[in-house]
């Protein structure tokens, strides 16, 4: 059986589970979702050029060029060798392992309003984790430079958590972890976004966020971090989809 991540429904085999992709949840999936929704797409297509093997090429050729970027502009050649610990791109439970979120944080709702873009906002908890904000989102991935706060929040909101890092602190092992984390959900109402910590003086080497929700963590664990992505994401005020 395969269980969708988007809405939980179980399918007999992959071909109908992808086909329910195609139909369910077309405008939410994720880069790795979309090219196999596609590749499925192109192997019952009888007429014509074959469209898996083609797709298949530009996915190899953007695969390169990503690669060439990362390491020449984004510093990423650093991870190069790391083994990550697999479970980043695992299905997430119905909820986290209580034992490894037994430290969650939980705060009070400071409000959903939209501000102008741009505005000064002054919150309470840094790295915040609710209140007014701008009307616009940061995409999944992993940052180098912290997003505008204010654009967090919002995505937080959408059911996103947001994970901030201490650059001293950040090994190899587990920036690769994080950028695989960012890679492996992307959604508009589910994304993981990864980010230096806003402040000078952070509280924790990491610091997982969601709407309300706080989990410092001072020795990176990449289970731990599925826990909370389990417990939280996709899960925000404005339109849960888990």
């Amino acid at each position: 059986m395969v269980d969708c991540e988007y809405c939980g429904e179980s399918f007999d085999g992959e071909d109908a589970y992808l086909d329910h992709l195609a139909d369910a949840h077309d405008g939410d999936l994720g880069a790795i979702d979309r090219r196999r929704v596609d590749n499925r797409v192109g192997s019952d297509d009888g007429d014509g050029l074959p469209l898996g093997p083609i797709v298949l090429g530009v996915v190899v050729v953007f695969a390169l060029g990503l690669g060439v970027y990362v390491t020449q502009l984004s510093g990423g050649g650093a991870d190069e060798g790391v083994t990550v610990d697999g479970i980043e791109a695992e299905p997430l439970a119905e909820s986290g392992d209580a034992a490894r979120l037994e430290a969650v944080e939980s705060f009070p709702n400071r409000g959903t309003q939209h501000v102008q873009q741009g505005s000064t906002i002054d919150y309470e908890q840094m790295p915040p984790l609710s209140g007014p904000h701008y009307g616009s989102t940061v995409d999944a991935g992993f940052y180098e430079e912290t997003p505008p706060l204010g654009a967090l929040v919002h995505t937080l909101e959408h059911g996103a958590v947001v994970v901030y890092y201490d650059p001293a602190a950040l090994s190899n092992e587990s920036r690769a972890s994080l950028r695989e984390f960012a890679s492996a959900h992307t959604g508009t109402w589910r994304s993981v976004v990864v980010a230096p910590n806003p402040s000078d003086e952070p509280e924790a080497s990491f610091v997982l966020t969601a709407w309300r929700h706080r989990l410092y963590v001072d020795d990176y664990d990449a289970q731990t971090v599925h826990a909370f992505l389990s417990e939280y994401l996709g899960r925000g005020p404005e339109n849960p989809v888990r």
